[in-house]
Formats: C-alpha cells, sequence, structure tokens
C-alpha cells in the first residue's frame, strides 16, 4: 500500500513516514506540506491512501477537489477529533477515514489498512450520529432538488463563491461581465433554494463537493 503525508510541519511528517514506512505493508511514497505538491504527486504516482493532517486549519473545498479528481484514492484525516460533528464534517469533505489525536502507532496502522480495503471502525455513537446525519439530510425540505443540477459555469461561480470572492472578481477570474455574473449567481441561489449570497458561501464550505460534481457532471457530458 502507496501513501502519501499531508502536514505543514515537514520534521513531524518525516518523522510519521520513517515510522510507518515499512509497517503492515505500507510504503510512504511522499511526504508534501500543501495540496499544490500533493495534486502533483497524485498525478505521476500510484497511491492507494493519502493520509492528510488535520489538526492544522484545511480548507474542505481542497480536500472534496482532491476526492472528486482522484476518486480511486482514500484521503484519511489525521488527528481528527473523534466527536460526531467532526466526524460528519470530514465525510462531507471527501476523507474516506479518520485516525483520533489519542491513536496510537498500531492503530494508525491499522486504520490505514482499514480504509484501504473499505473498512472504517468507529464506536457506536459516532456510527448512529452519521446514519442520522445522512436521514436528516435526505429528509431536509430545503435540500437542492436534483432535478436542478448546476451547470459547469454555475459550479465555477459557486467554487468562487465559497473562497469569499466579490462578483467583480469572480467575473475578473471566469473572464465575464458583473452583470453575467450576477446573472449565474441568482441561478445558483435560486437552484440550491438559498436567500442570499453569504449562505450560498457557507452552503459551499460545508458542502464543497456541490460545485466540483457539477464540474466533473460537464466533463463527462463533453
Amino acid at each position: 500500500m502507496n501513501i502519501i503525508v499531508v502536514t505543514p510541519v515537514r520534521l513531524f511528517g518525516d518523522g510519521l513516514g520513517a515510522c510507518i514506512s515499512g509497517r503492515a505493508g505500507i510504503t510512504v511514497d511522499a511526504v508534501v506540506n500543501d495540496f499544490a505538491r500533493l495534486r502533483e504527486r497524485l498525478a505521476t504516482a500510484h497511491v492507494d491512501v493519502v493520509l492528510i493532517d488535520v489538526t492544522q486549519t484545511i480548507n474542505p473545498f481542497d480536500v472534496r477537489g482532491i476526492a472528486v479528481q482522484w476518486p480511486n484514492v482514500k484521503l484519511v484525516a489525521l488527528g481528527l477529533l473523534e466527536q460526531k460533528q467532526e466526524v460528519i464534517r470530514a465525510g462531507r469533505a471527501g476523507f474516506a477515514g479518520y485516525v483520533s489525536r489519542d491513536a496510537t502507532l498500531d492503530a494508525l496502522c491499522q486504520s490505514l489498512c482499514d480504509v484501504a480495503a473499505g473498512r472504517l471502525a468507529m464506536p457506536p455513537e459516532i456510527a448512529g450520529g452519521l446514519l442520522q446525519a445522512l436521514f436528516h439530510h435526505e429528509q431536509s425540505p430545503g435540500a437542492p432538488d436534483p432535478d436542478l443540477a448546476l451547470t459547469r459555469r454555475e459550479g465555477e461561480v459557486l467554487a468562487l463563491l465559497g473562497h469569499g470572492l466579490s462578483n467583480k472578481e469572480i467575473g475578473n477570474e471566469l473572464c465575464l461581465s458583473v452583470a453575467t455574473v450576477k446573472h449565474h449567481v441568482h441561478h445558483v441561489l435560486e437552484k440550491l433554494k438559498l436567500p442570499r449570497r453569504a449562505q450560498a458561501m457557507r452552503k459551499v464550505r460545508d458542502t464543497p463537493w456541490l460545485a466540483h460534481t457539477a464540474l466533473r457532471k460537464d466533463k463527462a457530458g463533453a
């Protein structure tokens, strides 16, 4: 099993890589300190699992982007607080598994093997919380209508909204007029059933795959 470790603390990453490489059939392909370098490595190497340090601030949008672009690579959150809401947020961001902050080295290696094999172990109360979250999401009257899928351009606009860009800044990024951007923002809010752009910003930050799903569907239909 080939893995990549992602952490902004190089000394920690190198030490962790040295500790787990060779254990339980694990090979550490690389230690990188940001998502740009992770993308570069994933584009050229065969990797099974990416272990991402979440004890530092990370953007869930970046995590979901990796999950969408490389669906066969399992993402594991390292150092996650084992609380129901934190696990739910990790799942929504695109993580396939997690390692809690108090896990031992043996537990870390076992978790990597479990995730690579499609297994995920967690306390019963966490598992119950995940099932309840799925139920409430499906039953929510404010959930986006699947028949009103975002277009590729709307997905691009939504992605930039999630980064807090203004209409003018979005227009500069996409080479569109401000009026055209306003038009797309209006349709995005309408499809997501949201009254204000601030809510759309929160929505894409909480569920970053919305924008990426639109982009991926457009590519598949091209």
